[in-house]
């Protein structure tokens, strides 16, 4: 269907993750704390979500774009991240190219969590607690998407060629506040990455539904 555990070095979103390491302490606990609000608003949690739901696995799209210079390349309303801005946790849009650019994407843009573990017949809920548009989209392997100055080199993979007008990739975009539902996901290793920022990846393991 199309629609971080220790990494090795040595690739683009690899060093991206790496960077998480040296992001000062109070933004991502900023960004865990708004995260396990949705979760509690929600009434559910990871842990329970994906290891005592046989049919509910979610993942959380988080980002941290600054409205103001967003808006102002992208238009009105794109960027819609007004609380991290008003406490000073936003990222410019240069800022985020300039990043990614040298090989050290913004770890404020991600997938939570990384890898997911669900059985056959489980559906997966992705929604988008960030500011700003994204996709989840299926691959068969990770790589770069339709953004070329966000893939430093990598080259776009084919699910994501086109962009939103693909009409498979605009299937998989997720606006801010929404949320998209994966069900019938066959058993075996099924990876997921964001075509717009292509660093933001997640790989999901399905297992048989007699095994453990």
């Amino acid at each position: 269907m199309k629609l971080k555990t220790r990494i090795k070095p040595g690739t683009f979103a690899e060093q991206g993750k790496r960077n998480r390491i040296g992001t000062p302490t109070m933004r991502p606990v900023l960004r865990y704390g708004l995260l396990a609000g949705w979760l509690m608003f929600a009434g559910a949690t990871f842990a329970f979500a994906q290891e005592n739901s046989p049919s509910l696995a979610q993942v959380v799209a988080l980002d941290e774009c600054d409205p103001a210079t967003f808006n102002a390349a992208l238009g009105p309303d794109f960027c819609k991240n007004v609380a991290l801005a008003a406490l000073g946790y936003a990222t410019t849009l240069s800022d985020l190219f300039q990043k990614a650019g040298n090989g050290t994407p913004d770890p404020g843009w991600d997938f939570e969590p990384d890898t997911v573990k669900i059985k056959e017949g489980a559906t997966l809920s992705v929604v988008d607690q960030g500011g700003e548009p994204h996709t989840f989209t299926e691959v068969a392997q990770f790589g770069g998407g339709f953004i070329g100055p966000l893939n430093h080199g990598e080259a776009t993979v084919p699910e994501c060629a086109g962009g939103f007008s693909n009409v498979a990739v605009a299937k998989t975009r997720i606006l801010q506040a929404s949320h998209i539902d994966i069900p019938g996901l066959k058993k075996g290793k099924h990876l997921f990455e964001c075509c717009i920022h292509p660093w933001m990846r997640v790989t999901v393991e399905v297992k048989g539904r007699g095994e453990k």
